[in-house]
């Protein structure tokens, strides 16, 4: 009898190991992959398929583990370009202090699709077939991943602020809408939306961005729970922790993806499982920056589909999927105390097809099965590191993977049916080109940072959301034991009206640079109560920059002095300190009775203080009054003279000094 007709395929690729990670997780020891076209025809033990098939292009790779790519489910692919820009610092810190600004300054539809190639040369080298990726213009995102030859999620990020690609929420919505008619069905790109993390965004955005994710069938990813100043805030701000404020707001209605999840309760878990909730978990940056260790051990035991992400490379800092899988399995056995947690294959599992369903894109990769997409790698085991091999444990083919691999074992890579890297040689990217390119932008941003860290102001106005303008006030202040008599007098004199008061309990932080303007940046928190009263009725938090030159003295010591900078303070002390690095720190509270008063026709504020820190910090008179002009200074620094008589200061009692110089 005549042998069967072979079957013609693209490809046939045989190996010593092929893993399938499919829903038995059969292994194949020699095995076989055939492609036809970007889809897997078979897979199965070797003699079978090569006396099936016969194949236009054949590659017997021996000692060598056919497998399917790895899928990395968070990250920042245009990031890259910020590597090593800045480390070592808190999350708020580096993102709040020099991530945005200089994502604001440089990035550009041109800067994401060189990050973006960039991040694709380093993927590809390291075994990775597919990435979800969440950014700023991600059109060129998608457009550099297409030309790279790589399958991607891609979510066009929006915030509540402006971003690098659109001037409100609103535009950055329209963009996302635009971005999901463009690209949906591509071959490659499943075009996604990205609210980008609770405290970024505000409910009539999020609930806008489900609607668009609901409306095209598109993913969602969002950032949750990173860190535990994250979920205080956000308790104290709504109430309840982030997963069931996102629950109320339907977020879990979408094909939704959470990064990181690492403060979650039982509760919480449970919620993500019951709406098939994705999450991507990234040890190495959340290690980096002392995020915490997600109970990942616990979401796998309830069920949840818990991916291995990279995140960013300017908070990794590099985009290697074989480091993030060992340090995931290493990191949750620490976590747990217990040697067996997150064994090598179920690691495998989360850096394939977990991970692919994580990404709600499972029924295209993550496993080598026959209708999918050929998506595969093949993984050289000819190092001593892989020496020797014990046959007596089913799954010791995992643990040389999980444990022993490094990325110079990944020899050939593809995707699509399309061959990305052949013996290491990269096929799709030109490295060396994108070379010049990046080294001449980092010299621009670093060039940035130097003029900014030249100058507190320019630091401050680098981080956004502040004023900017100048503030001037004439001021004097007098020395006083006896603060009561000082208060009978002025509640005496019929020239002066009392418009309203308030008694407060000042904390002023005052950060000293030894700069050449002598910089002082005071940090104050200011609790607030009505005149003999213990009631709190408001806390104010300001950040005020000044200098130790005062712009003319008045007789009687009346200074006008300038604040080159006044506004809210919307970060924590702890944010300042860590962000400007003061050369001093010198802590300054008092309580404060504060009296609106009108004097010549003119608003003054007249404070009486007693310094508690450093005690026995004496007690003193302060006016004051806001200024705009030479003449309007003059006028008000007469008048402050004349009420030092009327309250029968004298000369010896007058101070030149602020309190921090005392």
């Amino acid at each position: 009898m005549a042998d069967e007709p072979k079957t013609t395929v693209d490809r046939l690729i045989t190996a010593d190991f092929v893993i399938t990670m499919n829903p038995t997780y059969d292994v194949y020891t020699p095995g076989a992959v055939a492609v036809t076209g970007d889809s897997i025809v078979a897979v199965g033990p070797r003699d079978t398929l090569t006396a099936a098939y016969a194949a236009k292009e054949r590659l017997d790779a021996g000692n060598a583990v056919v497998m399917p790519g790895f899928v990395n489910t968070h990250g920042h692919a245009p990031m890259t370009l910020l590597r090593a820009l800045i480390d070592d610092l808190r999350l708020d810190v580096w993102l709040i202090g020099y991530m945005m600004p200089v994502e604001g300054t440089f990035v550009n539809p041109n800067f994401c699709w060189m990050g973006t190639q960039l991040a694709a040369a380093e993927m590809i080298r390291s075994g990775t077939t597919t990435f979800m990726d969440m950014y700023y213009f991600e059109e060129a995102v998608a457009d550099a991943t297409v030309q790279a030859g790589l399958r991607a999620v891609c979510a066009q990020s929006v915030l509540r602020f402006p971003t690098p690609d659109a001037g409100s929420y609103d535009e950055g919505l329209a963009r996302a809408r635009d971005f999901l008619m463009r690209w949906k069905n591509h071959p490659l790109i499943v075009p996604a939306i990205a609210p980008h993390a609770p405290y970024t965004i505000t409910t009539d955005l999020l609930e806008a961005a489900v609607r668009l994710a609901l409306e095209y069938d598109a993913p969602l990813h969002i950032h949750v729970a990173e860190t535990a100043q994250e979920v205080e805030d956000h308790r104290k701000e709504y109430g309840i922790p982030p997963v069931p404020w996102l629950k109320k707001w339907g977020v879990f209605e979408a094909k939704t993806t959470a990064a990181h999840c690492v403060y979650l309760d039982e509760g919480e878990i449970r919620t993500l499982q019951h709406y098939n909730v994705g999450v991507a978990h990234n040890p190495s940056s959340n290690m980096k920056l002392a995020s915490g260790m997600a109970p990942i051990s616990r979401m796998l035991e309830m069920g949840v589909n818990v991916g291995i992400g990279t995140d960013g490379a300017a908070s990794n800092n590099d985009l290697d999927m074989i480091e993030e899988m060992r340090l995931a399995s290493f990191l949750a056995k620490v976590n747990t105390m217990n040697p067996t947690a997150l064994p090598a294959r179920q690691v495998i599992e989360m850096a394939t097809i977990m991970g692919a369903r994580a990404m709600h894109i499972d029924h295209l990769t993550g496993s080598l099965e026959a209708g999918k997409r050929a998506d595969l790698i093949v993984v050289s085991m000819d190092d001593a590191r892989h020496m020797p091999y014990f046959r007596h444990f089913a799954d010791s083919i995992y643990g040389r993977l999980a444990y022993a691999m490094n990325q110079e074992d990944v020899r050939h890579v593809m995707v699509n049916g399309a061959w990305l890297m052949r013996d290491r040689r990269l096929l799709t990217v030109d490295v060396e080109a994108l070379r010049e390119e990046t080294s001449a932008l980092a010299q621009k941003i670093d060039a940035f940072l130097i003029h900014r860290e030249e100058s507190v102001l320019n630091k401050l106005v680098a981080i956004g959301g502040v004023a900017q303008d100048k503030t001037f006030e004439v001021q004097v202040k007098v020395r006083s034991n006896d603060l009561t008599s000082l208060k009978l007098r002025l509640h005496a004199s019929p020239d002066i009206t009392f418009l309203r008061g308030s008694q407060r309990t000042q904390y002023d932080t005052y950060f000293i640079f030894d700069d050449q303007e002598e910089s002082r940046l005071r940090y104050r928190e200011d609790e607030v109560r009505p005149l003999d009263s213990d009631e709190l009725i408001d806390v104010i938090y300001r950040l005020t920059l000044t200098t130790t030159a005062k712009e003319r003295e008045y007789d009687r010591s009346v200074l006008l002095s300038r604040a080159r900078f006044d506004a809210p303070a919307t970060r924590s002390r702890r944010f300042y300190h860590e962000y400007f690095k003061p050369q001093r720190v010198i802590e300054i509270h008092k309580t404060r009775r504060r009296y609106h008063i009108r004097y010549g026709g003119t608003d003054f504020a007249l404070n009486l203080d007693q310094i508690i820190k450093p005690e026995d910090g004496g007690s003193f008179l302060e006016i004051k009054s806001r200024t705009w002009s030479r003449q309007d200074a003059e006028r008000k620094a007469m008048l402050i003279g004349e009420l030092l008589k009327t309250l029968k200061v004298p000369d010896e009692a007058l101070i030149r000094a602020e309190y921090v110089d005392l």
